[in-house]
Order: C-alpha cells, then sequence, then structure tokens
C-alpha cells in the first residue's frame, strides 16, 4: 500500500500565524509576560499620533514595553519616586545617566568608594567628551564642599559603599550639591528600598544594578533609576535613543522577585550581623566592615539614615593577598563569585576583580587592601556557613606566619 503524496499546498500557513492571536489575559493571576518587539496599531493615525508622543501606547520594545513598565513602576512606589526608567544593566543606567544630564564642560563629583567600573567610567570614557570627574572622600563633608563648583552638574555617591561599607551623610551631601544647582544621584543597590530611601533624604535620584538583590538569584543584568517625571522623560529620551533598554524576561524576573525583597533582605541582614560578629573573634582578622557593628566608625550616621545594613560585609586578613587567595581557594559552600544578593553566599578579592583596573594608588585611596575579602552572605543555613567560613580560616591560620603586618593593620584602616 503506498502512502498518499503530500500536498505541499494543503498546510494553512496563514493559520500557522495568525490563529490563537487573540488570547484573553485579563484574569491571569500573574503578570503576563509581554515578549514582544514591535505593537500593532489600530490605524495609520494612531500609529503616528504614538510615535509622535501626541498619545500615550507602546511603540517599540526598545523603549516602551508593558512588562518593563510594569517593573519601573513598582520599583519607583518602593523608592517613594513618581517614575523610573529600566535599563539592561546598572552601568548601562549610569552612562545613560550621564548622557541625558551632561555635556561638554560639564562636572561629576562622585565618591571615591563608588563601585570600581563606575570610577573608570567617568574617569577614562566620559573624560573623552570633555566631561571632568573629579571625586570625594564619602565619609568627609569638607571634601565633597571642596569638590563641588560651578561646573558640577551631576554628584553620584553609594552609602554604604561597596565593598569597604562607609557611609556618606546623603542629606549634608545634597544640601551641598543643590546650593551649587547640581543633582545627586544615590547608588541603592546595597540596601534598597528595604532598609533606605534616598528620596526622604534629599537625592534627586536613585540607582540600583537591579541584577543584585533585587534578582536575588543571579539570573538576570539590569539596571534602574528613579527620580521626578521630568528627569524620567530625559533619561527615557537618551534610552528611545541609544537603545540600552532593559528586556522585558528579565524585566519580568525582576518584577516577581520584588514580591520576595522584604523577607530575602531581613534573612541575610540577620545572617550577616551574626557572621560579622563571629568572623572579628578570628585570629587572623585585622578589622571588619559591616555597619551593623556597633564598632562601625559611623554607625550612629547609619542608624540615622539606613533601616538596616544588608547582606554584605568585607573583612581584612593578615597576610595580604597571598592569604586572602588561600582562604577563596578554601571554601566549599560558598562560591567563588564576583556577584552579589544572591540566593547563595559568594566570596571575592576586590584588589584583583572588581577593583582591579584600578591604579595602586586608586586602591589605597578607596581602601581596597591586598588583604581585604568581600563576603555577599546567602540564605544558607548559618552554621553550615560558619562550618565553611571556619575552615577557610583555619587553612590561613595554620602556622600563624603572618607577612608584613603593621602594613597591612595601615592598610584596612585606610
Amino acid at each position: 500500500m503506498h502512502a498518499k503524496p503530500v500536498d505541499p499546498h494543503d498546510f494553512d500557513a496563514s493559520s500557522a500565524v495568525h490563529v490563537g492571536r487573540d488570547c484573553d489575559m485579563t484574569d491571569v493571576f500573574c503578570e503576563p509576560l509581554a515578549m514582544t518587539s514591535a505593537y500593532t496599531f489600530a490605524s495609520a493615525r494612531d500609529a503616528w499620533e504614538r510615535f509622535s508622543g501626541q498619545k500615550e501606547g507602546n511603540v517599540y520594545t526598545r523603549f516602551t514595553n508593558p512588562t518593563v513598565r510594569a517593573f519601573e513602576r513598582r520599583i519607583a512606589h518602593l523608592e517613594g519616586a513618581d517614575d523610573a526608567v529600566a535599563f539592561a544593566s546598572g552601568m548601562g543606567a549610569i552612562a545613560s545617566l550621564c548622557h541625558a544630564l551632561l555635556q561638554q564642560g560639564d562636572g561629576i563629583v562622585c565618591s571615591r568608594d563608588v563601585f570600581g567600573t563606575t570610577v573608570s567610567a567617568f574617569r577614562h570614557y566620559m573624560g573623552r567628551f570633555g566631561i571632568r570627574s573629579r571625586f570625594a572622600e564619602l565619609t568627609d563633608l569638607s571634601s565633597w564642599a571642596e569638590a563641588i563648583d560651578e561646573r558640577t552638574r551631576l554628584v553620584v555617591l553609594e552609602s554604604p559603599s561597596n565593598p569597604t561599607l562607609k557611609v556618606g551623610d546623603i542629606r549634608a551631601i545634597c544640601r551641598l550639591a543643590h546650593a551649587r544647582g547640581a543633582l545627586v544621584a544615590v547608588d541603592n543597590t546595597l540596601l534598597t528600598p528595604v532598609f533606605q530611601r534616598p528620596h526622604r533624604l534629599g537625592a534627586d535620584l536613585v540607582i540600583h544594578s537591579a541584577g543584585k538583590y533585587i534578582d536575588g538569584q543571579g539570573r538576570a543584568l539590569a539596571g534602574v533609576v528613579t527620580g521626578s517625571p521630568e528627569l524620567m522623560k530625559e533619561l527615557r529620551g537618551v534610552l528611545r535613543t541609544l537603545g540600552t533598554s532593559c528586556s522585558p524576561f528579565n524585566a519580568w524576573l525582576l518584577l516577581k522577585s520584588l514580591e520576595t525583597l522584604d523577607v530575602r533582605m531581613q534573612r541575610v541582614q540577620d545572617s550577616a550581623l551574626a557572621l560579622a560578629d563571629w568572623i572579628g573573634r578570628r585570629e587572623s582578622v585585622l578589622q571588619v566592615h559591616y555597619t551593623g557593628l556597633e564598632s562601625h566608625p559611623q554607625r550612629d550616621l547609619a542608624c540615622r539614615q539606613q533601616h538596616g545594613h544588608g547582606g554584605l560585609l568585607s573583612f581584612c586578613v593578615r597576610g595580604g593577598q597571598s592569604a586572602a587567595w588561600q582562604w577563596i581557594d578554601a571554601l566549599q559552600l560558598v562560591a567563588r563569585c564576583t556577584n552579589i544578593g544572591d540566593t547563595r553566599s559568594m566570596a571575592t578579592h576586590p584588589a584583583t576583580t572588581t577593583h582591579c583596573r584600578l591604579s595602586e594608588a586608586e586602591r589605597h585611596t578607596a581602601g581596597i587592601a591586598d588583604g581585604l575579602l568581600r563576603l555577599s552572605v546567602g540564605l544558607e543555613a548559618l552554621d553550615d556557613l560558619k562550618v565553611d567560613l571556619g575552615r577557610a580560616f583555619d587553612v590561613i591560620e595554620r602556622g600563624a606566619a603572618w607577612c608584613e603586618p603593621v602594613r597591612a593593620v595601615a592598610e584596612c584602616r585606610s
């Protein structure tokens, strides 16, 4: 028996494209994911009115997408802002901020303690466009007053700083900047709106590297900036033109992650505080940086402007880079990873990873000592973390032959 020949014209190609497109999602419980690059228009006039801005509506996912917009609205509300714009990454958000607000001849003043890549972006790339960068000591108001002048258009700081956990007086720095006509952007990645609301302290803009604590599971890259409708309009114009766009899928992940942000931040804070106190008692540890410790030099300020202390801490070990690397290599449960804010605990050596592109002098000024280690505390059981960290400390403490202890102490306290 012979099979009937297949008629190539028997397949309904048009139905394969069009049937089922009119699906109703009005009663779905979970926010739907709008994975689309383009949108349909009711008429030619409708398309013209949307493209020209006469009418609100989606135009193209590079700068308008329902899922991305839902994430922007939610994070804006949590930060106490009127609006927000999401980007492909935290650095994409910072670069877009510069394009939106700065022009040749303008100046940036930034704290020395920000993420190392931010320093490189301002100094090496914004400088090519005639934008001057100055750097101030985060904790020294006189340093900010000296750095901010009539050319300063944008002031950028991260408090607490990553990874040294220094705290800047956000309210006072905002007063200094606003008196000179400058805008203030605060990176709130480490604490999230659960533990700090910079807009309440006078910040004009709040920045998040959203793939950290907001995502909480190391799955997505994204950045977001919150602020006034006027400032967000400028940012959205940059987004439309330069295309530093947040993926709808990543926005959907972040939207769902915000639902558990509070409980995750409370959990990692509890473990981080316990570990900071425990680590400080180890023979090999010179100093622990965590704003929740009574010994933190800006403890009073931290308690005034923060509602909590987060899940990131750092500490300096005797023996410099050699001991720090041995400690990292001895870990079994804690991951050797440069991200922060994951469900899994992660450790890194900032001097040779996140801050390796800075000069030795720049690292010293920023407090990035050779023996400094950063620990992002995850959701593992506290006792299990102590076992793993304790094993690593045992490795570097055996023999107790420290290298240049006097110099190491000085570096860790710089």
